[in-house]
C-alpha cells in the first residue's frame, strides 16, 4: 500500500520538513504515513510568522466580526470534510470510526460557537472615584500562542484552544503530537481554504526535545496552552521561565465514578462502560475509579463483567466495532506493567488483564477489585487505557473520602436518584466537572478543566476566550485644568 504524505503548514505554505518519520497504524502496528518532523529552524520560522502576523499585516486590522466570519468558514470546511478527517483520526490513533465520525462533525459547532464569541468580548466603564477622570477597560489578545495537542481526540482538543484563541485575536503555532498527527496536519487545509492570513495559524509536529521544548521556551511565545500529562507539563512550566509566557494546562485525571444503591443500575452500567471502555479508556476524563455502595457491589460487578466481556473488539474502521486498539505499543506495555504491579500489591483481577493475541496494540477491557489494597498503582496512577479499579463504600462520607483521595481533580460521575444527595456531593467533590446520572457529555458552551494535578485554566465556554486575553485599562483626563503637582500621585 502506498504511504500517505503529510506536510507542515508554516506562514501560509505547506512543506515536507527537513526530515520525516513514519506513523504507525495502531490496528496493525505497521507504517501507513510519512510525517514531517520540525526541528529548531522550522519552529523558529513558525513562531516568527505568527509573531509578524499578530503585529502587522491583515490580521490585526480585521474587526472582531470579520475574525468570526473566518471561523464560520473554517467550521463549514470541517463539516464538509468530517468523514475524511474522521477516517484519518481513526487510522492514525486507533479510535473507532463510530466515535470519530460523530465527534468531528460536532467539532464544527465548536468553531461556530467561538465565531459567535469573537465580537462579544466587552469591556467596562468603571465608576472611578475621581471626578475629572473617565476610565474604561477593554480585553486585548494576549499575543502568540503555542498550542500543544495530544494524540487522543486531536481535532476536538485543538478546537478548544484554536477557536477561543482566534476569537480573541491571537495567532498560533500548533504542535500536533508526534503520535497520530495526521488529522491535525490535514486540518491546515481548512485554515488555508477559509482564507486566514498567512502566519495566523501554523501547524507543525515533532518530538519533545527538538520541537516541543524549542517552541515552549521561544522568546516570542506569549501564552502556552498545553494538554497532556503532569510530567510533561512540569517541563513545559520550566520552559516557560525563558519567556514568562502565561499557561493554561489541561492535564490528566483519575476520575471517580460513584454509584449509590438507589441508582438506576442499568443506566449506571452503560455509563460506566462509556466512562472507561469507550475510546479504549484513552480519555483524560475516563471514569477509571468505580466506587460502589457495598450493598450493590456484587450484583453490579457481575453485570458489569458480563457486559464488558461482550464488547466487540476489532478494526477501528469497522462501524460495528465498539473498542479498538491503544494508540501506541509503549502505552500497551505501560498498562501491562501497571496491571501486573497492582495484582502484586494485592488487587484482585475480575476480568481482562491481558493483551489480545492479534495484530496491533489491543488490550482487553479489564476490571480490578481494589478493596483489599489502597496501594495498587491502578488506583493512584492514570493508566490511560481500558482498566477499571473498583472500591466499595458504606455511606456518603466514605464515598467522598475515597473519591477525593487523589492527586487529580478533573471529572466525577455520580449516580443516585436522591436529588439532595446529588447537590451535597457535587458541592464537596474536588473536581472541575461533575456529571450527575450521565457521563462524557460535552458542549462548546460549557467550561472544561480541573484542579490539582489535572491542571488549571478552562477550555470551552466564554471562560476559554478570556484565557487568551488581558484586560487593558484606559484613563482619560476630562478636565481642562493644567496638570497639577507632578510629585503627588493622582
Amino acid at each position: 500500500m502506498k504511504m500517505q504524505l503529510f506536510q507542515h503548514y508554516i506562514d501560509g505554505e505547506f512543506s515536507n520538513g527537513a526530515t520525516q518519520f513514519e506513523s504507525l497504524d495502531p490496528a496493525t502496528g505497521k507504517a501507513w504515513a510519512i510525517i514531517p518532523e520540525a526541528r529548531e529552524e522550522e519552529v523558529n520560522r513558525a513562531v516568527t510568522a505568527a509573531h509578524r502576523a499578530f503585529n502587522q499585516g491583515q490580521w490585526p486590522k480585521l474587526t472582531a466580526t470579520q475574525r468570526g466570519k473566518l471561523l464560520y468558514k473554517l467550521a463549514d470546511w470541517i463539516e464538509e470534510n468530517a468523514p475524511y478527517l474522521a477516517e484519518l483520526e481513526t487510522r492514525d490513533t486507533g479510535k473507532i470510526i463510530r466515535e470519530t465520525a460523530s465527534q468531528i462533525a460536532y467539532v464544527a459547532d465548536y468553531y461556530r460557537y467561538y465565531a459567535g464569541c469573537a465580537d462579544k468580548l466587552e469591556g467596562a466603564v468603571l465608576p472611578i472615584d475621581k471626578t475629572d477622570m473617565q476610565v474604561w477597560t477593554k480585553p486585548q489578545a494576549v499575543g502568540v500562542v503555542a498550542a500543544i495537542i495530544p494524540w487522543n481526540s486531536q481535532l476536538f482538543l485543538s478546537a478548544v484552544k484554536i477557536g477561543p484563541a482566534l476569537a480573541a485575536g491571537c495567532t498560533l503555532v500548533i504542535k500536533a503530537s508526534e503520535d497520530g498527527p495526521a488529522p491535525l496536519l490535514e486540518l491546515a487545509k481548512g485554515f488555508h481554504a477559509a482564507g486566514f492570513p498567512s502566519g495566523v495559524v501554523n501547524i507543525i509536529t515533532g518530538f519533545g526535545k527538538t520541537c516541543g521544548s524549542v517552541l515552549t521556551s521561544h522568546p516570542d511565545i506569549d501564552h502556552i496552552a498545553f494538554t497532556g500529562g503532569p510530567i510533561t507539563a512540569q517541563q513545559v512550566i520550566k520552559n516557560s521561565a525563558n519567556n514568562l509566557a502565561s499557561l493554561s494546562l489541561e492535564l490528566g485525571g483519575k476520575s471517580p465514578f460513584i454509584i449509590f444503591a438507589d441508582a438506576d443500575l442499568d443506566s449506571a452500567i452503560n455509563a460506566q462502560i462509556a466512562a472507561i471502555f469507550a475510546a479504549s479508556g484513552q480519555s483524560c476524563v475516563a471514569g477509571s475509579r468505580l466506587l460502589l455502595q457495598s450493598s450493590i457491589k456484587e450484583e453490579f460487578i457481575n453485570r458489569l463483567k458480563q457486559k464488558a466481556e461482550t464488547i466487540k473488539i476489532g478494526s477501528p474502521l469497522d462501524k460495528s466495532t465498539e473498542m479498538g486498539p491503544l494508540c501506541t505499543l509503549r502505552q500497551r506495555q505501560y498498562i501491562e506493567q501497571m496491571v501486573s504491579a497492582s495484582i502484586n500489591a494485592g488487587a484482585r483481577l475480575i476480568s481482562g488483564g491481558f493483551s489480545l493475541d492479534k495484530e496491533g496494540f489491543y488490550y482487553a477491557p479489564s476490571i480490578i477489585d481494589c478493596d483489599n489494597t489502597e496501594q495498587a498503582p491502578c488506583l493512584t496512577h492514570e493508566l490511560f487505557g481500558p482498566v477499571l479499579s473498583v472500591q466499595s463504600f458504606t455511606d456518603e462520607a466514605d464515598a467522598l473520602g475515597k473519591a477525593n483521595n487523589s492527586r487529580y481533580g478533573l471529572a466525577c460521575g455520580l449516580f443516585t436518584q436522591n436529588l439532595a444527595r446529588a447537590h451535597r456531593i457535587s458541592a464537596q467533590i474536588r473536581s472541575g466537572i461533575v456529571w450527575l446520572n450521565t457521563y462524557r457529555a460535552v458542549s462548546p458552551i460549557a467550561p472544561f478543566g480541573g484542579f490539582a494535578l489535572s491542571g488549571h485554566g478552562r477550555e470551552g465556554g466564554m471562560a476559554a476566550v478570556m484565557d487568551y486575553t488581558r484586560s487593558k485599562t484606559v484613563w482619560l483626563n476630562t478636565s481642562d485644568a493644567p496638570f497639577p503637582d507632578p510629585f503627588i500621585m493622582r
